[in-house]
């Protein structure tokens, strides 16, 4: 049987269980065992648990459970709902300056906590009541923190850009450092959007007479009452510079800055919230290690599964068909993030990094692109697989702290946002600038 045929029955195979409803991590492993029982010699049975061993076997996925550490110990904590009010306080003279504060609090927990889903709820909680309070509509709020939440997966320390690390064998110091000027962009571009967003409400609201609407109403801060709301965020702040100097300051490799993150983020939560009894560390040390394992699990069976796709040659044949079909490179470059945006409908991430990873990443380096480039880029693409229906993880974190909002509501808050990431990938293309000018400084490249 060729590589064609069985390529397209190791497809089949996959999206059949997947639909099937087995977790992803099974799903995988399950398919690869299979068409190692019947299509690889029986021995290679006998080396499933060395394969997958060696190929979890790098220090540079050591990082994961420590950020996840340091993301939950700040998750758990009242960390995100104290950013998101000092935020407000100083940006309240801003027009939609509470849409914009819960951007860059979504911005600077994403930074911290290095998980979507968490700085959607973590924000959100908070964030989407006082919104809809002060006049905001259902889908523009539910819209703001789901985007927001999407940096998680582009700012460092980013668990889906370690994975791209591994898969590509590209150094994740120089990942991290690309994802910055992306995620700033990001950032400046949501808050725009919510700026305009509310002149228009507020207009509408004046144009319909409703003078009472929450929407017209005027805030005001002391300077007392801003600079009162600093020291419970200042520390966290001072965490996420630490970090990224120990890190790129040469003080320590990537899995020793993921300790001290963690570390020290279980030292603040200690301190600042008087979070240190066993029980108040439960559910943090919980939600690591169910997360750690979750992660773990998925990587341990993609690697697998991408050694059987390699080892049937499938990969190869496929990477060498998408290279004799001389494309240009830059459509070749729109139609594999074609396919990784449609692929997003059914799975995350780290599913698709690991997964794809074999197929795509030899073609775009013999056409010349830069795979730190295209690393940042494939993150922006993948970040619409968060909040693009029909399987937007944070479509369903967000009903999940705010179930009054109808879910038409939340779909229609976010797809402005989906058509902001699109010209954020654009502009990356246009200006690639954006991503590697700090890496290139920073390491002279």
């Amino acid at each position: 049987m060729g590589a064609l045929e069985l390529g397209l029955m190791y497809g089949a195979a996959t999206f059949g269980v997947l639909f099937a409803g087995i977790p992803i991590a099974f799903a995988l492993g399950l398919v690869a065992t299979l068409f190692m029982l019947v299509f690889m010699p029986a021995a290679a049975l006998d080396t499933v648990a060395q394969n997958v061993y060696e190929e979890m076997a790098s220090i540079t996925l050591l990082t994961i459970p420590l950020f996840i550490l340091k993301g939950a110990a700040i998750g758990k904590s009242r960390a995100g709902a104290d950013l998101y009010s000092a935020l407000h306080a100083w940006l309240h003279r801003v027009p939609g300056g509470l849409g914009v504060a819960n951007v860059f609090a979504c911005g600077l927990f994403a930074a911290m906590a290095g998980s979507s889903p968490a700085t959607c709820s973590a924000i959100g909680s908070a964030g989407i009541p006082e919104m809809r309070r002060r006049g905001y509509s259902g889908g523009f709020a539910a819209g703001i923190i789901a985007a927001g939440g999407t940096l998680g997966i582009l700012l460092p320390p980013s668990i889906t850009m370690i994975l791209y690390a591994v898969a590509a064998e590209q150094s994740l110091g120089q990942l991290f450092l690309a994802g910055i000027g992306p995620g700033i962009l990001m950032v400046v571009l949501f808050a725009a959007y919510a700026v305009l967003r509310f002149r228009k409400e507020k207009r509408l609201a004046l144009e319909h007479g409703r003078l009472d609407s929450p929407l017209l109403a005027e805030e005001h801060f002391t300077t007392r009452e801003k600079l009162s709301s600093l020291p419970r965020v200042l520390p966290f702040v001072i965490l996420l510079t630490g970090v990224m100097v120990a890190l790129y300051g040469g003080f320590a490799t990537p899995s020793e800055t993921a300790g001290l993150g963690g570390v020290l983020a279980l030292a603040l939560v200690a301190v600042v919230y008087g979070a240190y009894k066993l029980d108040q560390f439960g559910p943090m040390l919980t939600a690591t290690l169910r997360e750690s394992t979750m992660l773990m699990m998925i990587i341990g069976m993609s690697l697998l599964y991408s050694y059987v796709m390699s080892y049937l040659h499938i990969s190869q044949s496929a990477a060498e068909a998408i290279v004799a079909l001389n494309l240009s490179r830059w459509v070749l470059l729109a139609a594999i993030l074609l396919m990784v945006v449609v692929l997003g409908f059914f799975l995350p991430p780290v599913s698709i990094i690991l997964m794809t990873a074999p197929i795509i990443l030899p073609p775009l380096r013999a056409a010349g692109f830069d795979l730190i480039w295209f690393g940042v880029v494939m993150m922006v693409v993948m970040e619409m697989g968060l909040i693009h229906p029909p399987v937007g993880l944070n479509i369903f974190v967000i009903k999940n702290i705010a179930p009054d909002i109808p879910l038409k509501e939340v779909i229609w808050g976010v797809m402005p946002f989906v058509g902001l990431i699109m010209l954020c990938v654009l502009l990356l293309c246009l200006f690639p600038g954006i991503a590697t000018a700090l890496p290139g400084w920073v390491y002279g490249a």
